[in-house]
């Protein structure tokens, strides 16, 4: 089963006079890159949540997010006004190093950056509250996974069709290449005919000729990539974690579909080869999002 290292997961949750939302995405990377916010209140927690998140997700690039929102009636919030002067400061500075305009909407630009709104929470967890916390985290996660496998399907059914058409063009080579070698051999004689006073001797011309067409024999290079294709399908449907190993067969198949290109000696023959690499590229680009 492919997994798609793509994914959103929400999950909100609710502790005395606080509402908790935990938000978590992933997008391609080859390592595990953790890129975490969270409230000062929480970050005895943080090193928890990374190991949880580390524990299930084994690649990505992965941001994660815990928001608090009071819903308490008595709730002390207060804004970090010099902290927003600093950010007004840094803002006008780049603008002016850019040549860029300035924000038509301060309060909108200001309030968006981390920490400029104060909230009282308490100085520490309870263990239930903790509890609570290490749940909605779990249950992002959960919604994460839940839409990599969703879009893993899409991935498995994009990968089928590509294979199944590389498949289809092999296949097409088969009548050209019994052709070629006909074309080639009448070529040859037809060239040697053409020289005046030349004798040879026809059982070595013979040989030379046998020799010459075994060099472009694809019938290995067919062999294996239709190995390749077969490999590759039995790696899909096989455990998550398959998207290296996916990415190094690919590899192997752009090999012998190279070979077959430069051995093929036939118009219609290169317009299959051309073919393929399209459908390979395509596998190749979409491989990477797979874990």
């Amino acid at each position: 089963m492919l997994l798609s290292m793509t994914g959103f997961g929400k999950s909100v949750a609710q502790i005395p006079n606080k509402k908790i939302t935990v938000e978590i995405k992933s997008l391609n990377s080859k390592q595990l890159d953790i890129s975490s916010r969270v409230p000062a209140a929480f970050r005895e927690k943080e090193l928890e949540f990374r190991n949880l998140i580390a524990s299930r997700l084994e690649r990505g690039k992965v941001d994660f997010q815990i928001y608090a929102e009071s819903v308490g009636v008595e709730t002390t919030v207060s804004l970090n006004i010099p902290l927003m002067a600093a950010y007004k400061t840094q803002v006008e500075e780049m603008a002016r190093q850019l040549g860029l305009a300035w924000p038509d909407d301060w309060y909108s630009v200001l309030l968006r950056f981390p920490e400029t709104v104060k909230s009282e929470l308490p100085a520490s967890l309870s263990e239930e509250d903790s509890a609570v916390l290490m749940s909605a985290v779990g249950n992002a996660i959960d919604g994460l996974m839940q839409f990599r496998a969703k879009e893993g399907v899409k991935l498995t059914e994009f990968f089928t069709r590509r294979i199944e058409n590389i498949r289809a063009l092999l296949d097409n080579v088969e009548p050209f290449e019994k052709e070629r070698v006909a074309k080639i051999r009448a070529r040859i004689e037809e060239n040697l005919s053409k020289i005046d006073g030349v004798a040879f001797d026809k059982n070595r011309l013979e040989q030379e000729m046998i020799f010459y067409i075994e060099k472009l024999d694809v019938n290995e290079e067919k062999q294996r990539l239709a190995q390749h294709l077969n490999y590759f399908m039995e790696t899909m449907d096989g455990a998550p974690g398959q998207g290296k190993k996916l990415g190094f067969i690919s590899q192997e198949m752009g090999r012998e579909i190279n070979t077959l290109g430069s051995k093929s000696n036939h118009a219609e023959m290169q317009k299959i080869v051309v073919k393929m690499k399209d459908e390979l590229e395509q596998i190749k680009e979409q491989v990477l999002n797979v874990m």
